[in-house]
């Protein structure tokens, strides 16, 4: 990707090596590690960390410092952070709305989170609770060596996709989604679930197309990488590597084709129309 000397995003904090409380909802450590069982199969944690919150009194929130200079990796989330908020502050001016820009946290191994402990085995997740996306940076060095998934585009791919679970909150469409899965039963659920999750991998795309526009930043083999990435994490890929076999009925996240034809649909349009899981004919 060429990025160059852009614009770093300031919505960058740094929890790495640090302890910084969060008042609000947490978790048991039972729920925890249910969690994990869920991601190990490749279900969607998030169902069952919202099942298990519990509210606490609110507490004092510290804000995380800033990653340091040279640390090149934070350097890198900061500017396709930075990129996501130009692009998505435009679009939304565009339809008569204004972008919340969210907050990116770095941390390592555990931290608190609005909805519940995150774990750096879940992978990056956004929680709509605080308006934050998470990442433990080495989910790179895995999505590289694990998921065979390497290069910078690959990485940019990842924070999109959890920037549109953002789009997604500011538009409300996270909400209406999790309140039909309250009423919904556990495979209706899940298949909320994938709707929602391609339509992140879509939303992604719509970025990566207005970002390459604007200031053209894919090079070659960049959308290559993506592609890579996006089928790395399908939920059929995951579950034959842990079990052997797929279970349709139990994915969250959809199928490595179906992620791959969501995210280019998005880069191809660069239309938020074109998104729209929810009343496809078929995914």
């Amino acid at each position: 990707m060429r990025f160059g000397k852009g614009r770093e995003s300031q919505n960058v904090e740094d929890r790495r090596g640090g302890s910084f409380p969060v008042g609000g909802k947490s978790i048991g450590i039972g729920t925890i590690v249910i969690a994990l069982v869920a991601m190990y199969f490749g279900i969607d944690p998030s169902v069952v960390l919202n099942s298990g919150l519990v509210t606490e009194p609110p507490t004092a929130v510290e804000q995380a410092p800033a990653p340091p200079a040279d640390d090149e990796m934070a350097r890198f989330v900061s500017l396709v952070l930075a990129d996501t908020e130009d692009t998505w502050r435009t679009l939304f001016k565009e339809s008569g709305k204004v972008y919340q820009e969210p907050k990116l946290v770095l941390y390592t191994g555990t931290t608190p989170t609005a909805c519940g402990t995150g774990q750096a085995a879940m992978g990056p997740f956004y929680c709509p609770g605080d308006q934050k996306v998470y990442i433990d940076l080495s989910f790179y060095q895995d999505l590289k060596e694990r998921f065979q998934a390497p290069g910078d585009f690959a990485q940019a791919y990842v924070i999109a996709h959890e920037i549109g679970h953002h789009v997604q909150n500011q538009l409300g469409i996270a909400d209406q989604v999790q309140r039909s899965r309250q009423r919904a039963g556990e495979a209706e659920g899940n298949r909320l679930s994938v709707k929602q999750e391609l339509q992140a991998d879509c939303l992604a795309g719509v970025w990566a197309f207005h970002a390459d526009k604007a200031r053209q930043v894919l090079e070659a083999g960049d959308v290559e990488e993506a592609m890579a990435a996006a089928t790395a994490i399908g939920d059929d890929r995951l579950q034959k590597q842990a079990q052997g076999y797929a279970v349709p009925d139990s994915f969250t996240h959809g199928s490595s084709q179906q992620r791959v034809r969501w995210f280019r649909r998005g880069l191809e349009s660069g239309r938020v129309a074109t998104c729209d899981t929810f009343s496809a004919a078929s995914l």
